[in-house]
């Protein structure tokens, strides 16, 4: 049993997986960060907030902090389009490039010349018209 568990462990795929996870929350950070401090500032400055996290509305003495949800939708979207422009695209153009045209299949028939009705290539007689080919 605990062999297996370790098999699995050192599988490739499962190993590949813990470190996308790793660096993917590395990223993440770096891009959350870029929209705090880059980004939402700078769009804040056209709607004259200092920052989406001071965009709230109080209702019924509740306090729904809706600027927080606005930098989670900026950030998801930056990560988002940064994982398809650098990792999703360029792999897929890789991808394309190298996978190599499906070679043509080879005839297995041919045309009569009197009918134009198909025929085995190994044929000597049309099966439509009987004509030697």
């Amino acid at each position: 049993m605990i062999k297996g568990f370790r098999d699995f462990i050192l599988r490739g795929n499962v190993l590949d997986l813990a470190v996308a996870v790793i660096i993917g929350a590395a990223f993440s950070a770096i891009v959350n960060s870029l929209v705090k401090d880059i980004i939402t500032p700078l769009i804040a400055a056209v709607v004259g907030k200092p920052d989406f996290s001071a965009l709230v509305l109080h209702l019924n003495g509740g306090v729904v902090t809706y600027g927080n949800f606005l930098n989670a939708v900026v950030s998801f979207l930056m990560l988002a389009a940064v994982v398809y422009f650098f990792i999703v695209a360029p792999a897929n153009a890789l991808m394309a490039k190298m996978s190599k045209p499906a070679p043509a299949a080879e005839p297995t028939t041919k045309a009569c010349p009197q009918c134009l009705s198909e025929i085995p290539l190994a044929a000597s007689r049309c099966k439509a018209c009987g004509q030697p080919v």
